[in-house]
């Protein structure tokens, strides 16, 4: 599918290509790629399309919300029209097309050639830069997706590298790339260094979301001059992320919730997208298997301070509690089981789709938790040990 210049895609095709998406049978690059568009565009329309699915169940209450973007948009129309002095026609212009919407995406739509009125003249009353409205997305190329898969080995060995030293490593293998673009990479594939810093409560991602304090401080016990995370039972302490997955010709996420004391995976999925559905479904996932915990920590991502994910943690009584900004390092026994998990299987098998990879995963995730033994619960298998100690507590 060739894209052509200024071509636009209709709610239709916007929903074709989101329930692909939402088979889980391609990458989100797979399908960049196949409909000439950008990954963050399908991301864009994959959170629109899961906000107003209650909206088929509900067609009265849409309507009544159409009505009421009309009556604001009457109001919008009438101000700019004082305000701005413009003419009959171009008011006219304004007022049809600002009646439907005023989202970024939908006003690109509304731009047209062959009117009396320039298309920088619409842009302007549109509120649409020109570079916008005649922005090409250029899809994911294969030498992109090697240096991404690069940079998940470099910051997987070296945990605590930050975007700079993993730049030189990366020159040192032979890339040529520039730092701000690593750094653009590791902020879309979810990679932060780990090492403490002074913890901070200011928000990453959204400015709007919550960020809760970090509560697991007294865990941290120091043994002669080194510091050690000690949780003294099973179910008191859970944590979840989300980690960068390589495939052939492309990538996926992977979600997780882990067991602080036995380190027993308690649910994990595998998606092609890193958004809130994907951390809030697992954290349901394992809450329905198994009894709640005390405490739940992440990191600050907004998958994470969203309000649909605290608000389950909320429903269940169970403490939010998060990194502090920049320290990994404080949620590190997942961040250890996603280097085991890169090392002991991802790397190894190199998969060559999602199926062989969902499949490898599973089996691998099975492996861990009742096959391997862990040093720090006396050579158990976590999730042996975890159930057993379930059992025990009735």
């Amino acid at each position: 599918m060739s894209r052509k210049k200024g071509q636009t895609y209709s709610a239709e095709q916007k929903t074709k290509i989101i329930l692909e998406l939402l088979k889980e049978e391609q990458t989100i690059a797979g399908l960049a790629t196949k409909y000439k568009i950008t990954s963050q565009s399908i991301a864009k329309w994959k959170k629109q399309f899961l906000e107003n699915a209650s909206l088929a169940f509900e067609p009265a209450k849409e309507v009544e919300e159409f009505k009421n973007k009309l009556n604001t948009k009457d109001v919008e129309i009438e101000a700019l029209q004082k305000q701005l002095g413009k003419s009959i026609m171009e008011k006219e212009w304004l007022a049809k097309k600002l009646e439907s919407s005023v989202s970024l995406n939908k006003r690109k739509i509304l731009i047209e050639s062959g009117l009396k009125i320039s298309i920088t003249k619409q842009c302007e009353l549109l509120t649409i830069s020109r570079a916008t409205h005649y922005y090409k997305p250029v899809p994911l190329s294969e030498n992109n997706l090697k240096i991404m898969h690069a940079i998940d080995e470099i910051a997987t060995d070296n945990s605590e590298y930050g975007y700079r030293f993993i730049h030189q490593q990366l020159l040192e293998n032979g890339y040529g790339i520039g730092k701000d673009r690593v750094l653009k990479y590791m902020q879309f594939m979810g990679i932060q260094a780990i090492y403490p810093r002074k913890r901070t409560l200011t928000s990453l991602g959204n400015p709007e979301h919550k960020i809760y304090k970090y509560l697991l401080k007294p865990y941290w016990t120091r043994t002669g001059r080194t510091k050690q995370v000690y949780v003294p039972t099973p179910n008191e302490v859970w944590s979840g992320d989300i980690t960068y997955i390589r495939i052939n010709g492309g990538f996926m996420y992977l979600a997780a919730v882990i067991d602080w004391h036995s380190k027993a995976i308690l649910a994990y999925k595998i998606s092609n997208s890193m958004d809130t559905t994907l951390a809030t479904d697992v954290l349901k996932e394992a809450l329905a298997k198994y009894p709640k915990p005390k405490i739940f920590n992440t990191d600050q991502g907004t998958q994470y301070t969203s309000h649909e994910h605290t608000q389950v943690l909320k429903d269940n009584d169970i403490q939010i509690s998060m990194n502090g900004r920049g320290r990994s390092i404080d949620n590190i026994f997942i961040e250890r089981f996603f280097r085991t998990l890169k090392h002991g299987n991802i790397y190894i098998s190199d998969y060559q789709s999602i199926k062989e990879l969902k499949e490898g995963v599973k089996a691998y995730m099975h492996k861990y938790n009742f096959k391997r033994f862990h040093s720090s619960i006396g050579y158990q298998k976590p999730m042996n040990y975890y159930l057993e100690f379930i059992e025990s507590v009735g």
